[in-house]
């Protein structure tokens, strides 16, 4: 299974369940994606832990008024098929109440940060 899908599902399903954190499988990558979604304001912290001898990342997730900042995501580029946005093709997500999540030659970045850094990538997903 694609590994970022299952993080972002489990942070998905967990904020819809009303946990406080949720524990996911430890990656460079997860640990990046997880940095970025902490600088956009949909998760308040993120730590690397050990559980079990292997390493996991412990992610908080936020609420606003009791409902979940992460409500829907969408993956965009798959296993199966990999998309590419330029700088120029980035757009606001949901009228600026989403977040686009780039893989770009600068790292991980959101989409707004990419197009301050004029940089395009590998769209990975969409979350709101």
């Amino acid at each position: 299974m694609d590994s970022i899908s299952n993080m972002i599902i489990i942070m998905k399903n967990g904020s819809l369940a009303g946990k406080e954190s949720v524990l996911i499988p430890y990656s460079k990558m997860k640990n990046a994606i997880g940095e970025c979604l902490k600088k956009a304001g949909y998760v308040s912290e993120i730590s690397k832990k050990v559980k079990s001898g292997h390493p996991v990342l412990e992610v908080n997730l936020l609420y606003v008024d009791k409902k979940p900042k992460i409500a829907e995501v969408e993956r965009i580029s798959k296993q199966s098929r990999r998309v590419y946005f330029r700088m120029k093709d980035i757009h606001s997500v949901r009228n600026g109440k989403g977040l686009l999540v780039l893989s770009t030659p600068k790292g991980i970045l959101s989409g707004k940060e990419a197009r301050k850094e004029q940089v395009g990538g590998e769209a990975l997903f969409r979350i709101w």
